[in-house]
């Protein structure tokens, strides 16, 4: 039985989960990352005078809490109405991931921004995101109409290009929250980049070439294209702003292009990680339909 208001109140967390990602790229894109000295408390306050760099600092953990909030929110929902005990563990998964990312966060300002813990806070922060939206895909009415079985019939198997695409994309996004963090120059992340726009666009064109007709699918690989071509041409128009702005303070369009991009960063990886999703549902593999284990369909 398909539950529409959890649905709707999952994907309403996916959503959040990305402005919050919006709000963590913009104190870093404003270097607003200690305008705040103490945490949990934002000069010992629970609500100081927002101005300045305080905005987007204070700003960013209100939302954080927000999330944090919600996230408890539907975990306790899903334990109590919730069948599926796999997805009910994946609730309680995603409530110790948002409250490590919000100790993350913490020793980032109490220890001065150490890079490795500010790197991890980035990525656990979009690894996160894909987590919310995995759990909107889970409890969608499509995702418990049950799989449209279809044959891989390529090599190397889909489910293994799926979960490569996926990894390749993780590591881009540690490569770009490095250089965000000043770890080292923006070489890894360019040519990182060329490697997973290739990696991406390969893998979706293999799911439309295969499987055209498949609407679970499909959509998936298409979303995959779309956001991952935005997401390049966001790369540029951030690298052109930043060579001709990077002795100086950030521009307004600087700002803008590169959040932007680190928003685009988490819906490529959320995208890759639906299609890998997808591909483990619907997809096959040769071996396991001639066992007769499951019904294939195109």
């Amino acid at each position: 039985m398909v539950n529409f208001a959890m649905h709707r109140f999952a994907v309403f967390l996916a959503v959040s989960t990305l402005f919050l990602i919006v709000a963590g790229a913009s104190v870093t894109s404003n270097e607003a990352g200690l305008s705040v000295p103490d945490w949990p408390l934002s000069y010992g306050q629970v609500m100081p005078e927002m101005k300045g760099g305080v905005f987007y600092e204070h700003g960013h953990r209100m939302i954080a809490s927000i999330v944090g909030f919600l996230t408890v929110v539907l975990a306790i929902w899903m334990w109590r109405s919730e069948e599926r005990p796999w997805l009910r563990r994946i609730g309680f998964i995603a409530v110790g991931a948002v409250i490590l990312q919000g100790v993350l966060g913490g020793i980032t300002v109490l220890y001065l921004l150490p890079k490795a813990v500010s790197i991890s806070h980035a990525c656990l922060a979009q690894l996160f995101f894909s987590t919310t939206v995995a759990l909107a895909l889970f409890t969608s009415p499509a995702w418990r109409t049950g799989p449209q079985y279809v044959q891989d019939s390529g090599f190397p198997s889909l489910r293994s290009l799926a979960i490569f695409a996926s990894l390749a994309t993780v590591a881009q996004v540690a490569l770009g929250a490095g250089f965000r963090h000043r770890a080292f120059g923006i070489l890894p992340h360019i040519f990182g980049a060329i490697v997973v726009t290739v990696v991406l666009l390969t893998v979706a064109t293999f799911v439309l070439t295969q499987f055209p007709k498949h609407r679970a699918l499909s959509k998936s690989a298409w979303a995959v294209i779309g956001v991952t071509g935005a997401q390049v041409a966001l790369g540029v128009i951030a690298y052109v702003s930043r060579l001709n702005h990077w002795d100086s303070a950030p521009t307004s369009v600087l700002i803008a292009s590169t959040v932007t991009h680190v928003a685009f960063g988490a819906l490529t990886l959320a995208s890759v990680v639906a299609l890998t999703v997808e591909v483990f549902y619907h997809v096959r593999p040769r071996a396991e339909v001639a066992s007769g284990l499951s019904p294939v369909s195109r």
